[in-house]
């Protein structure tokens, strides 16, 4: 007797299920980083595979409490993914896991860009300087500049509201100079 495969268009559907079904399942299993996989505790400063940031989010339940949960976000990165921070690098640059959304609101606290701008953030944290000089940049401050005078940088910002561009003789705090301490750039800010 003849083997029948996939004659009906019903048959034909149930493979092309099947088939997105185990694409998926291998999708994880093969080490793909995708935010929504991701237990919470590990969220917040994580890149995808597909290279967008994960974002951490919080919802209220029905009984009043709240929940979270991973998602990723429009943010794209683009020389780094499938990174999760290190514990090590979320204290040296005084962050916490459990940060919801992406914001540059922290850039205002003195606290914070002292950890920001230390050699133990600025240089050994590629993910978050790469994060934090873009928020940055679009508050129209260049990084470096916020962590040598902090005050300045954002007067600056404040009186004229144009974004400021890079100084071509500062160099840049990228990922690749963060990781290699090439970036010679005092990242220390002065008294506030």
């Amino acid at each position: 007797m003849p083997t029948k495969f996939l004659t009906s268009e019903g048959d034909i559907n149930m493979a092309f299920i099947a088939f997105l079904a185990l694409s998926l399942l291998l999708n994880g299993a093969l080490g793909e980083l995708v935010c929504e996989q991701l237990p919470v505790d590990l969220c917040s400063y994580s890149i995808a595979t597909s290279g967008k940031r994960c974002l951490l989010e919080n919802y209220a339940t029905k009984d009043g409490g709240v929940k979270y949960q991973c998602k990723t976000s429009e943010v794209a990165v683009d020389k780094l993914n499938e990174w999760i921070e290190i514990d090590e690098c979320i204290t040296a640059c005084g962050l916490s896991r459990n940060t919801v959304g992406i914001s540059s609101d922290s850039l205002l606290q003195p606290q914070f860009l002292t950890k920001l701008c230390s050699k133990s953030c600025s240089q050994a944290c590629p993910n978050i300087v790469d994060l934090y000089s873009n928020l940055a940049l679009a508050e129209g401050v260049y990084l470096p500049n916020l962590c040598a005078s902090p005050r300045r940088a954002m007067y600056q910002t404040r009186s004229n509201g144009d974004a400021a561009p890079a100084p071509a003789s500062v160099g840049a705090l990228s990922p690749e100079s963060a990781i290699s301490g090439a970036a010679d750039v005092a990242c220390a800010p002065t008294s506030i």
